[in-house]
């Protein structure tokens, strides 16, 4: 049988085809519009998603048997808020993960609801990224469009919707929300009062490797593909992600790379960390995790080589670099803001350190570092919580670079173990897919057998040491700045 992996990103949907034995057949991207409509604005329009989505489904399946698409699923940008009329028809442009607006009712949960009752109800703080925060600003800023509230949803479960006509999420994407109870999977009652909303405006929660319904019979005719094909869940794009890495289970770690970049802790027990630093989420294998979450990190590679250097050539200017661990220049890589784990959406990129024999490579160097160690700082609240980890998993788009994860190997004294498909949230849909049409019996059973390691990258004692040291200079940076950056606004 064939299953259907959707990973909805801010960019774009990428979408892949695997079949029962975890090979990846085929793999399509489809772009779609993003919209800044005031500065620190991020939108998109649901109804793009999914005309790519389908558009996109439409190639993936082109030359193979369509009789065979068992099962579809999702991994999916995740906090975004969707919200439906009566008629289930889009109110406004979704708003995005990474938008910036809500710095007010950001503060006003943390600051007088509070951060004790927040993580009491949720497990979790306000971050302005949040989907509570967007619906209080909603409420506060378009009260006209509040009232027309019928549903409302993640960005994911808006195509989950199209395909099935059912009003669903799953529980690890749930749990971005700021309206989960993490602890005790359910919708908090407590949370929906504070934002003015009623648990039926909410979509029904289900674990992400559970079948949601069938494709409706239009659906099924557009694309060729059986009506019984099954829809499953999915999740948020970072435990999707965590799937398709096989970070599955107890005391595993995923250190993802991409726009944004994460430290993923999987763990059979629920756990809260005093300062709330990192995110506490259900995770799609039916048990729990930690996520510290930077909100730029291969981008920040990105800017610097395109904005600033501007050069495609990255391989080429990372050659150059040698001498690891005695680099003088820091980089804090907060070009949007940061939140895990300072909760600071006016946090300032900034480099420090150079002086006149400070070179390009210098600067480059810098900035993969800089990422390395805010990653740093995420897995030191989670040792707080006494959490021994040896190895992580990695992947993204920065996974790509030898020297970057030579650095993270290093700054973080981890083993980072490189796997075969660095597919992410499209073959973490594809295998929830799988694990929903019983190909399977369990979400760790299919990690278990599809996920391969091809190499470890090693931490070296000398090198660890070096930037331990390092590491020490790094973290009083930010403490240092901090009053300079509420100033800079």
């Amino acid at each position: 049988m064939l299953y259907i992996g959707i990973d909805l990103g801010t960019s774009a949907v990428k979408l892949l085809l695997m079949d029962s034995e975890g090979k990846i057949v085929n793999i399509v991207s489809r772009e779609y519009p993003l919209y800044f409509p005031h500065p620190g604005w991020s939108e998109q329009k649901p109804e793009d998603w999914y005309a790519q989505t389908i558009d996109g489904i439409k190639e993936l399946i082109r030359d193979v048997d369509k009789s065979q698409v068992a099962g579809i699923s999702f991994g999916g940008q995740m906090h975004g808020l969707v919200i439906l009329d009566k008629d289930d028809n889009v109110i406004r442009p979704a708003i995005l993960w990474n938008d910036g607006r809500t710095t007010e009712e950001t503060d006003y949960l943390n600051n007088v609801i509070g951060k004790e009752k927040l993580s009491e109800y949720t497990a979790n703080i306000a971050f302005a990224g949040f989907t509570a925060p967007k619906i209080l600003w909603v409420k506060n800023k378009e009260p006209e469009n509040f009232a027309k509230i019928a549903k409302i949803m993640l960005p994911k479960d808006y195509i989950a919707y199209k395909l099935t006509g059912v009003h669903c999420t799953d529980v690890s994407d749930a749990s971005g929300m700021l309206l989960f109870d993490v602890k005790n999977r359910k919708w908090s009652q407590e949370m929906c009062d504070i934002c003015g909303i009623s648990v039926s405006q909410l979509a029904k929660c289900y674990e992400s490797y559970e079948a949601v319904g069938t494709v409706l019979p239009e659906v099924a005719e557009e694309l060729g593909i059986p009506a019984t094909c099954k829809v499953a869940a999915g999740a948020g794009d970072n435990a999707a992600a965590a799937v398709g890495t096989g970070t599955v289970g107890d005391n595993m770690c995923n250190i993802s790379l991409g726009t944004s970049g994460t430290i993923f802790i999987s763990s059979r027990n629920f756990g809260v960390d005093k300062f709330n630093a990192l995110h506490s989420f259900a995770h799609a294998d039916g048990s729990y995790h930690l996520m510290g979450c930077m909100l730029s990190a291969a981008s920040c590679n990105k800017w610097w080589m395109d904005e600033i250097i501007g050069t495609k050539d990255y391989a080429g200017e990372q050659k150059n670099i040698e001498k690891l661990g005695e680099n003088h220049v820091y980089f804090l890589p907060y070009l949007m803001g940061e939140r895990s784990p300072h909760n600071n959406p006016n946090a300032r990129a900034t480099f420090i350190g150079m002086t006149m024999d400070t070179t390009r490579a210098d600067m480059t160097q810098a900035v993969l570092e800089g990422v390395a160690f805010a990653l740093r700082d995420s897995l030191e609240v989670a040792k707080s919580l006494g959490i021994d980890l040896k190895r992580t998993k990695i992947c993204g788009g920065g996974a790509k670079s030898p020297l970057w994860k030579k650095i993270i190997a290093n700054v973080l004294n981890l083993k980072v173990d490189v796997i075969e498909s660095e597919e992410g949230p499209a073959m973490g849909g594809a295998m929830l897919a799988a694990v929903a049409c019983g190909e399977y019996a369990s979400v760790e059973e299919i990690a278990n057998k599809v996920v391969k390691i091809i190499d470890t990258v090693e931490p070296e004692p000398e090198l660890v040491a070096k930037y331990e040291a390092r590491y020490a200079q790094f973290k009083e940076i930010y403490p240092t700045c901090k009053p300079l950056f509420e100033k800079l606004l």
